[in-house]
């Protein structure tokens, strides 16, 4: 079944008919997957803006579709997950293959006491349908702007002025700040003369979508097959993912020196996946032929304009780390611009974006750019050692480590950066973590997170709880909650579900007042005032 686009409706903005709307506080370009949450984000916080894109319609093809646990934890909070958890297909095991044999398999969440599963596929263009009708909720917050191209921006001075291009006219547009979410090629980003630095990759892949009925290959549940020099195929990888819809998503490495564009014409095409599939009945539903460059800029952070998503950082699409990591980007930024809009923080408080982002960009790259070469061997000693690895791996579990095909996107620790604590105790999370769920009698722990600053405690430190006059989760006997949170802990946790301080009980009001200092990006006094 093929997805059929919505159009959306171009609406002419007040500043075309005289109307006086004054300096927004945030104007987003890019009505992708990420401006749209980011205006959510912005929303919940009760900062508006306007999404300025020069589309109508969501996502053509089904383009990133592997939502990771971390990332689905975000759009629950946003407001979109359990759509997704509907809709998409649930998976946690994959499996590896070197020719036809199965090296190994592997369990991505072996322990099911959280909320949202370890992957769920689902294509992009349902993700950005269910944050249109998302937006729709917050109409005195966000205003999106559909067939509304940004031209130029006058970024001088103490906000920015956008030129905007419309069907109806031109208009300026002025905001205090402006986040650029439009994407790997952003325009924005080019215009501005920012430095794009990385490596691009020679190898091509065909990615294909193809509609059928009837699996190609059986499981009693969905699974991530990846094959190294596949049976069915002459190029060195072959992956296969199932999404809803009975799409299948198929990647085949082309043979060296093959011309994108002609690999991309059916007739090249449904040959190949003839190969794989069989005689089994399919339609062909988006082809794509791609190269990808592993990429990031020097500062997501350039004063009143700031990077996130693609237009800040790109990837391989081996290990699910593009969109995943755009998200992340969100949970990050939102609160944090959030604080400085309403006066809560000083803008300095942004670089603590930067800082962190660049620091989970960066391990993205590293291990997309260690996951391309091993699929992708540039020499004979590089492919001697490849198979070497996969011929181990089936017997020895060492030898999995060094397989990194099997590693997909994951969060990365805060740890060791500005606006965490150090560890103050040996036991229980390291600040910096990612707030682990928890089945409760009445739900799920993380959706009672985020949004603000809170205390978690747990045992006899509840006892602690209304110390720093934030709202607190008590929990004295709760074993879900303890078994990975630790008994007789104080955990100060961010508004983006991030532990930014672990105490044992018992800590001094001054200690946790200093630590929340620090996590808001303040100074911290050394002796008590």
């Amino acid at each position: 079944m093929q997805y059929q686009n919505r159009e959306y409706a171009f609406r002419t903005p007040p500043e075309l008919i005289g109307e006086t709307v004054g300096t927004y506080p945030v104007a987003i370009v890019g009505a992708g997957p990420i401006g749209m949450s980011m205006a959510i984000d912005l929303a919940l916080q009760g900062i508006r803006s306007v999404i300025l894109d020069d589309n109508n319609v969501v996502s053509v093809g089904s383009r990133a579709i592997c939502w990771a646990k971390r990332t689905l934890e975000i759009f629950d909070r946003l407001g979109i997950g359990d759509k997704m958890l509907e809709k998409g297909v649930t998976w946690k095991v994959g499996r590896l293959f070197h020719g036809k044999e199965e090296v190994y398999n592997f369990d991505l969440l072996p322990d099911d006491a959280h909320k949202m599963p370890a992957f769920v596929n689902l294509q992009q263009y349902y993700v950005e349908e269910y944050l249109v009708d998302r937006i729709a909720d917050f109409p005195d917050l966000i205003d999106l702007r559909w067939l509304s191209k940004v031209v130029g921006e006058d970024i001088t001075g103490d906000n920015v002025t956008l030129q905007v291009r419309t069907s109806e006219g031109d208009y300026e547009l002025t905001a205090d700040y402006v986040l650029a979410c439009d994407g790997a090629k952003s325009p924005m980003r080019q215009r501005m003369d920012l430095k794009f630095d990385g490596h691009t990759f020679e190898e091509h892949f065909l990615i294909t979508d193809v509609d059928m009925p009837e699996p190609p290959f059986e499981s009693e549940t969905p699974e991530r097959w990846f094959w190294f020099k596949p049976p069915f195929h002459t190029g060195q990888s072959a992956l296969l993912h199932k999404q809803p819809d009975n799409i299948y998503r198929i990647d085949l490495q082309l043979e060296q020196g093959a011309d994108p564009a002609e690999e991309a014409k059916a007739e090249h095409v449904i040959p190949r996946l003839k190969q794989i599939v069989g005689d089994r009945a399919f339609e062909i539903d988006w082809v794509s032929v791609y190269s990808f460059t592993c990429a990031m800029l020097d500062k997501f952070v350039h004063g009143r304009v700031i990077f996130v998503g693609d237009s800040a950082h790109v990837v391989s699409p081996f290990g699910a780390r593009g969109g995943n990591g755009g998200i992340q980007d969100v949970d990050n930024l939102g609160w944090k611009l959030a604080a400085v809009l309403k006066g809560e923080a000083t803008p300095d408080l942004l670089e603590s974006y930067d800082e962190e982002r660049r620091h989970g960009a960066r391990e993205n790259i590293m291990n997309s750019s260690r996951a391309t070469n091993f699929m992708t061997p540039k020499s004979k000693i590089e492919a001697v050692f490849r198979d070497a690895v996969l011929n181990l791996a089936g017997d020895l579990p060492f030898a999995r480590r060094l397989v990194n095909s099997r590693r997909l996107s994951a969060p990365c620790s805060l740890d060791s950066y500005a606006l965490q604590t150090p560890c103050a105790t040996s036991q229980g999370l390291a600040p910096g973590t990612p707030c682990p769920d928890a089945p409760l009698d009445d739900g799920w722990l993380l959706n009672r997170l985020g949004g603000e600053f809170m205390l978690l405690t747990t045992g006899k430190a509840a006892k602690t709880a209304e110390l720093l006059g934030l709202r607190a989760l008590q929990f004295e006997n709760n074993s879900g909650v303890s078994a990975h949170y630790g008994d007789d802990m104080i955990y100060l946790i961010r508004p983006d579900q991030h532990i930014a301080a672990a105490f044992d009980a018992g800590t001094d009001t001054e200690t946790l007042n200093k630590a929340l200092t620090r996590a808001k990006g303040q100074p911290v006094m050394e002796t008590a005032s």
